[in-house]
Parts: structure tokens; sequence; C-alpha cells
């Protein structure tokens, strides 16, 4: 099972190489947000410290759902999933291999971004590192979310629209609690209930999500 699941990640990590435009369109994507509102509301440090946790944890939302449809779009467009589904490989393995690779491509990288963006909001060191820790708990959560979306509407036309549809109303908890932890930080509010809340969706997730996304897919393809 180890060898399969390090398998399916390596072989999707190469994949990512070779589309190397697809990640670098995604993270392109979330600087550009992130950096427009600090030009169009001015330099006032309160009012960009105010702001701040909330813009940076839209453009990570919206960059994942960007990213979601490349999840088994490309795998089902050359026929690999449907031989990925006919193997007698339990296909939850292969499923969550290939999720961990899009976390690892199109999610990772946002958070090592967010703390260079944080900069210009001006956010101090102890807020950027609370930053830093929910987006760690919380892109993966969006990630494994974005699966089970991209999953249900694999192979339907207008699916970029259909997936936003079923999968943003989802990611609302993560959004409030996310940036949340930096509000309430701000407001010298202990945090640590907040991390149980992304920690405790994360570890569900990571339970469910593979095996959701394995029956949608299955269900999608016969």
């Amino acid at each position: 099972m180890l060898k399969l699941f390090l398998a399916v990640v390596r072989r999707d990590l190469q994949l990512a190489w070779r589309r190397r435009s697809d990640v670098l369109n995604t993270m392109i994507f979330f600087v550009l947000i992130v950096s427009l509102f600090p030009l169009g509301t001015g330099a006032d440090k309160t009012l960009l410290q105010a702001i701040a946790p909330g813009i940076i944890w839209v453009a990570a939302l919206l960059s994942s759902m960007l990213a979601a449809p490349r999840l088994f779009a490309g795998d089902y467009a050359d026929g690999t999933l449907e031989q990925m589904l006919l193997s007698a490989e339990p296909l939850v393995v292969i499923v969550s291999g290939k999720i961990l690779a899009h976390f690892l491509v199109s999610g990772l990288p946002l958070v090592f971004m967010a703390p260079l963006l944080a900069l210009q909001f001006d956010l101090p060191a102890d807020a950027t590192g609370v930053l830093l820790t929910s987006l760690l708990l919380g892109t993966p959560v969006l990630s494994l979310i974005g699966a089970m979306g991209a999953a249900l509407t694999l192979g339907v036309r207008g699916s970029g629209v259909l997936l936003s549809l079923l999968v943003l109303p989802l990611t609302i908890p993560v959004l409030i609690f996310g940036s949340g932890a930096l509000v309430a930080h701000g407001a010298g509010i202990d945090i640590s209930a907040y991390w149980y809340v992304l920690a405790g969706m994360l570890t569900a997730l990571l339970v469910l999500a593979p095996v959701a996304s394995s029956y949608s897919l299955r269900i999608m393809l016969d």
C-alpha cells in the first residue's frame, strides 16, 4: 500500500513538473489577488492589518478552486483514470496519493508565499506565524474538499462553474476559522479553539474525502 501511495505521488509530481505553467498560473493568481488590495486601499497600517486575514484566506481559497479541476482531469482525458479503476489496487490509496501530490504543488506553495505577501499588510512576526499555521492546517482541507468536488463534476460540461457552486459553500467554515484565528490573535483572544476546529476538520476529511472521491469517480465513470 505504501509503495503504491508513494508511486502515485511521485508520478503526479513528475506530471506537474512537466506542466509547470499550470502551477505557476495558480501562484501568480494568488499573488495578484493579495497584492492588488494594498494598492487599492492605500497605506493605512491599521486598515491593512484589519483586512489582511480575509484577503489572504479568500485568495488562497480561490486559488485552490482554480487548481482543483486539474486533479483528475488529465488522467480522465487520456484514459489513465479508467485503468486505475480497473486495476486490482485499492482506488482509495490511489486517490489519496493524487490528493497529496495536488496539495504539494498547488497548496503548499501558497502557504510558503503567504508570509512574504503578509509584509504588504505590515503584519507583525507573531501574526504572520499565526497566519502560516492556519494556512498549514486549512489549505489541506481545501484540497480534500476540492477533490470531492472534482470527482463529482468529472466529465461534466461546465464543470469548473459547477465545481465552484458545490465546493465553495463547504469551504466557508475553513475560511471563517482560518481567518478568524488571526483576527482573534489581534484582539488578544486565545486562539487554541481555532486550531482544534481546523485540525478536527482536517482529520475528518483525511478519512472521508478519499473514500467519497473514490465512490464518486466510480459513479461518474460507470
